[in-house]
Formats: structure tokens, sequence, C-alpha cells
């Protein structure tokens, strides 16, 4: 199904949080639980998180040690919590990492890590499904997602890549699994598992609970790419680059800049912000509701709907962590 635009469009202005540590170099996702916020940076220097007291932004510790020993992480793609626990991917050693807090509660400890499939290529999110299980997005274009159990054996794949170009779903599936890179999130409280494209405009429902699945398409399409031996090179539009199932709503952030743009800006001197202008939010099953219009261009977003506050990060800034207050 496809829908052209949103029936309320809403202007936002953000309130930096200032935050008392060293400049971050990608701060890539936020996640915040209660008075606690992590902060994920991409290309960290030392460590991959950090952890501030929210919402004044008083540094508390940092954890993920970047490094190459069993104890350390090569890589960090995402961040969850799960109550007083948070998960963490690292791609590179193909492995989901447990932290918790220590008695002190001022520091966090790596409790343990589960190793991934083999069968399972490059994982780059995931989900926990329940205490005994966690989804990983499947990147060899023959299904959707992998179930993985506790111990990171894959139980089952399911779903298939929504794309209407038959040539490349029989000739390119792990280059169109490619193009169609998407970012997750599920809620277990409603069942919904969402998943954004990081290029194009394709939005994906699941509902785990009754078993439905719902693709919308916006403007922009589904993400365009040529094959290049043997990989997808994207040709089209930034999509989105971060996504949160609350339990009324979807939140995803949204680029729309094309590489072509890209292209020109830099090869005139120009440095385009880096991010998305945009927040959309969507019904539980897809349909669009609003669009928020943005004075920063952000990454990531941690949605607090009872608060009616949406924290973000903006890769431009020193001090990286924005809040909104919805309307």
């Amino acid at each position: 199904m496809f829908y052209a635009d949103f029936p309320e469009t809403l202007e936002l202005r953000g309130e930096t949080i200032p935050l008392d540590t060293a400049l971050f170099r990608y701060p890539f996702r936020v996640r915040v639980q209660g008075d606690k916020a992590v902060v994920l940076d991409l290309h960290g220097a030392d460590h991959f998180f950090q952890v501030f007291h929210y919402p004044d932004g008083i540094y508390l510790t940092s954890f993920g040690k970047r490094g190459d020993s069993p104890e350390e992480m090569v890589s960090a793609e995402n961040i969850r919590w799960n109550r007083g626990f948070l998960w963490a991917l690292d791609a590179n050693k193909s492995e989901l990492v447990r932290f918790g807090f220590a008695l002190s509660g001022d520091s966090l400890l790596r409790q343990e890590a589960v190793p991934l499939d083999k069968e399972i290529l490059r994982a780059l999110d995931f989900v926990q499904y329940d205490d005994s299980a966690f989804i990983v997005p499947d990147y060899s274009g023959n299904s959707r997602f992998c179930m993985v159990n506790r111990q990171g054996k894959l139980l089952r794949k399911m779903g298939a890549i929504p794309s209407v170009d038959e040539d490349a779903l029989k000739n390119a599936r792990p280059a169109l699994a490619q193009a169609w890179r998407s970012f997750i999130d599920y809620n277990p409280r409603n069942g919904v598992l969402a998943a954004v494209t990081q290029l194009g405009e394709v939005i994906e429902v699941y509902n785990l609970k009754d078993s439905t699945h719902v693709v919308r398409i916006g403007p922009h399409g589904e993400p365009e790419f040529q094959v290049s031996q043997g990989y997808g090179i994207p040709t089209g539009i930034m999509g989105f680059s971060d996504v949160q199932v609350t339990d009324s709503a979807i939140y995803a952030v949204f680029h729309g800049r094309s590489f072509k743009e890209i292209a020109r800006s830099a090869q005139k001197g120009i440095d385009l912000p880096d991010g998305g202008q945009y927040i959309y939010v969507f019904s539980l099953s897809g349909e669009p509701l609003r669009k928020y219009v943005l004075d920063h261009y952000i990454y990531g977003i941690s949605v607090d709907e009872q608060r009616g506050i949406i924290t973000a990060t903006d890769v431009n800034k020193d001090e990286p962590i924005i809040k909104y207050k919805m309307k």
C-alpha cells in the first residue's frame, strides 16, 4: 500500500541537553530508560557507550571498551534495554553482549556474550523477542528475519523481501538484501515488529500476535540500487535511520536526500548536514498519522510517550543530545 503524505505536519524546536564529558565522534543511537540515557558512539575512541543521568546530562560511566581482546568490542551496531540490563550487538565479532549495572549502580559490567549462529550473515541490528529469543535481519536475501534462541542458535527464518524487482529476486538476492537493509524495533506488549529501509521509503509492520503483515511505500518508492560485483550500490535516496515501536504508534527518523544531491554538494565543497530532519509517525497498522519537521538533523531517537518527549542524537553538533516536546 502506498502513502503520498501525512494528514498532519508539525514543526518542533529542540532543546540541547548539556553533557559534562568529552566530545563524541558519531553519536548514532540514544536509549533512555528511567533516569538513565545511554548513547552509542559509533566511532568512539575508547568506549562505544556513554551513560548519563537523564535529563540533566551528568556523566555516569562508559562501557563497551573498544579492542580485540575477548572482553572488548570490535564494533557496535545497536543497544537495547531489557529491564536492568543492556544488550549490545558487535557485528564484527558476530555476538550479542549483555551488560549489567554493578551493585553501586555507577558502572556497567560485561556479564555474558552470545555468539550468533554461523548460518546468520553479518547481523546489523537486533531486537529481543522475549527472554528466550532474539530477532535479527537476514541479509542472505532468502528471508527477512532470523529468529535465534538465547544461545544464539538459528531457530527459523521468516518473511520475504517485499520487492517488485523480480529480476533481483531471482538473480541478485544478496545485493537486494543489502539495498533493503532495514532498522528494526519490536514492542512485546503489542507484538508489533517494525522495519524501515535505510534506502528508499518503505515501512513494514509485522504483528507477531495475529500474523498480519503490512507494507507501506512512500513517495520515494522502494530502495534503488545497481549491482556491481555482487554488491548493491545505492542510487536513490537516503531513507530512514531509526525506528521505535511504542504502545500506541511507530516513530521513524527520515532523511529523504538523494545520493545525486550529496555527490553534487561534495563536488562543490559544500558539507551538507548529516541526518534526517523529519520524524514520521505511523499507527501500529502502518497508517500515516503525522510528520514532525525538526530544527536539527538527527540520527537516533528515544520516544517517551508518557512524558511527551523525544530524545534525539545530532551528529553535527558538539553537544549532540536534543530533547523535543511533542505537540
